[in-house]
């Protein structure tokens, strides 16, 4: 089974959010998409990526913007 590379920012957030933290999309659109990393025990923000790599673009297409997770 292949996945996202372990770098990649789509693997950062399945990792963010397999470890128990939350995540929000923030903006995003057909070239670029910022997700929002925060943590569990109140949604403070911890980090930010702002990618336009394809695999987290496809994953995000069905997320909508106030959806956190």
């Amino acid at each position: 089974m292949s996945g996202p590379a372990p770098t990649s920012p789509l693997a950062r957030v399945l990792r963010w959010e397999d470890a128990g933290g939350t995540w929000r999309r923030e903006t995003g659109g057909a070239e670029q998409a910022s997700v929002v990393l925060c943590r569990c025990d109140g949604g403070e923000e911890v980090e930010r990526i702002v990618s336009s790599d394809p695999e987290l673009l496809a994953f995000l297409d069905g997320v909508p913007a106030d959806d956190e997770r």
